[in-house]
């Protein structure tokens, strides 16, 4: 069985892991698979069986500066360890194939370690193939005509010179790679569509208290959720202070989940503010929200790429507002007015998290039919018999 080294890396939300982990529990039928994750663990996140999972000493990014989530070590001190970690773990493997998760369109804050790596797996006396799995949008940032230009030279470059294959995972339907990226003519390896990388339940059925006690319910349910959690406070807020209007109007519970990452500083203020609101439950993080999302009527969530993925797989009507960082200053926001303008979902700005605005937004959207659409959600089963095809050398299915 050929062997597949898959590195991730999540410096802000959870987004990264969930996709990949998705393209990992397809590929496991056919591979063996190292996953190697450099983001910071999540409790009761479930990982694909059978599968090896190295967990390398997790950096996150804070104010646009990369951090240890261990206090008692340095930032340069872990950027060595992960290095030489990712190295032996390679030599060790002797992988047929390395896949980067996203680099080399973004993720330049850990090119001290993949760089290495990957120069490791072209040296290699055993062919590897090297592979870049792509989110649908990347490279959105507010740069100048002239950086841009730099940038995407540079991308072309380490393709050019290091890979085999880009796995783009997404819809040419709504987005196509020259779309943000335009010198893709420039690219001398092969960009594949696999369609988007959609989220698969849990293998496991619920066992927390809280989630079998809701499922066992049959009251109708608004579902909120922010992701990772460590932006999303203010729309959370907002979902709050429209719960105590709706609690007289509509017979929905609201389930709000806050991430695993967010603040405990908002998480308790979140808490407090909605200690009174008997319609609404307040958790950090469930492994069945895609669960929740089937049974309810309404999803209010930020706007990152598996959340909408959950939107179109469970066709669930849906309030989105695309959160907007330093470093990705459009890809929700593209994504979310794109399909906003064909009806799937609709999108929220900065002036309606008021409890009354959103209130407004909620009971108009529950009037609405549910969504549908003909995008390909197939992106996790089709990245791997393109795999097969690069790897084992068998003709992947249309």
């Amino acid at each position: 069985m050929k062997k597949i080294m898959f590195y991730c890396q999540y410096l802000a939300g959870m987004g990264h892991l969930v996709r990949s982990t998705e393209i990992i529990r397809s590929l496991v039928k056919d591979f063996q698979v190292c996953f190697v994750n450099g983001g910071q663990p999540i409790a009761e996140f479930e990982l694909p069986a059978n599968i090896q999972v190295i967990h390398l000493p997790p950096l996150v990014e804070e104010d646009g500066e990369l951090r240890t989530v261990d206090d008692s070590q340095t930032v340069e001190a872990v950027k060595a360890s992960r290095q030489q970690q990712l190295l032996s773990i390679f030599d060790q493997l002797q992988p047929d194939c390395l896949i980067t998760e996203c680099f080399p369109f973004s993720k330049h804050r850990v090119k001290f370690e993949l760089m290495p790596l990957i120069e490791r797996a072209k040296s290699s006396p055993r062919p590897v193939k090297v592979v870049c799995s792509l989110r649908d949008l990347v490279m959105t940032q507010s740069l100048s005509a002239k950086a841009w230009a730099k940038k995407y030279d540079q991308v072309c470059n380490l393709v050019n010179q290091y890979f085999d294959l880009i796995l783009f995972h997404g819809d040419p339907q709504l987005q196509r790679l020259e779309d943000f990226f335009p010198k893709v003519d420039s690219l001398n390896c092969e960009v594949y569509y696999t369609g988007y990388v959609a989220q698969s339940p849990p293998s496991c059925p619920p066992t927390a208290v809280e989630d079998l006690a809701h499922f066992n319910k049959t009251e109708p349910i608004i579902l909120a959720s922010v992701g990772g959690g460590r932006f999303g406070y203010e729309l959370l807020n907002a979902v709050v202070d429209a719960s105590t209007m709706l609690a007289g109007t509509i017979p929905h519970h609201i389930h709000a989940f806050a991430g695993p990452f967010m603040p405990e500083p908002q998480f308790l203020q979140l808490q407090a503010a909605a200690a009174d609101c008997n319609n609404l439950t307040l958790r950090r993080f469930t492994p069945h929200l895609i669960d929740y999302m089937k049974r309810s009527d309404l999803s209010i969530s930020l706007g990152g790429y598996n959340t909408t993925m959950n939107i179109l797989s469970t066709g669930v009507r849906s309030l989105v507002f695309p959160f907007i960082s330093e470093n990705q200053s459009g890809e929700q926001s593209i994504r979310a007015k794109k399909l906003e303008q064909m009806n799937i979902l609709r999108v929220l700005y900065p002036e309606d998290l008021t409890g009354k605005r959103l209130a407004a937004k909620v009971l108009f959207s529950l009037d609405q039919p549910p969504v549908a659409h003909r995008f390909d959600l197939n992106g996790a089963e089709k990245s791997t018999l393109r795999l097969k095809q690069l790897l084992y050398g068998i003709a992947a299915a249309a």
